[in-house]
């Protein structure tokens, strides 16, 4: 089992900052992607970025591209999303993932573990 703690959401302004913390704790493995999604109320789950933790290769959304950047602490098995420029667009509760085999990575269905969420409200 791998538990994930997602932290970081909170209310800023448009056109303001904010970065998540995703802690990882539980079973370890030797090459996994972590992900981040996001779901706005009446709307689809989103695919927002993901972190290959072997090889730091990152992947973007196209509305964060730009925006948005994830990285990843080894020593403490934490991913970060450093969002920046925010838009209302961007209001919704954000997940982190993992994902352990090699399904598609935008996909959320190829992801194994979740966290519980955080939100992020954006004010115009």
């Amino acid at each position: 089992q791998v538990q994930l703690v997602e932290s970081g959401g909170g209310l800023v302004q448009a056109g303001g900052s904010l970065r998540l913390s995703c802690a990882a704790s539980g079973r370890t493995f030797s090459s996994y992607t972590m992900g981040w999604f996001r779901q706005a109320p009446g709307k689809e789950r989103e695919f927002v970025a993901a972190i290959s933790w072997s090889t730091g290769s990152t992947f973007y959304g196209d509305s964060v591209k730009g925006r948005f950047a994830i990285s990843r602490d080894n020593g403490s098995n934490t991913v970060y999303l450093q969002m920046n420029s925010l838009e209302p667009e961007d209001m919704a509760v954000y997940y982190c993932a993992v994902r352990l085999g090699r399904g598609r990575i935008v996909a959320g269905t190829s992801y194994d573990y979740w966290g519980q969420g955080t939100q992020v409200t954006v004010s115009s």
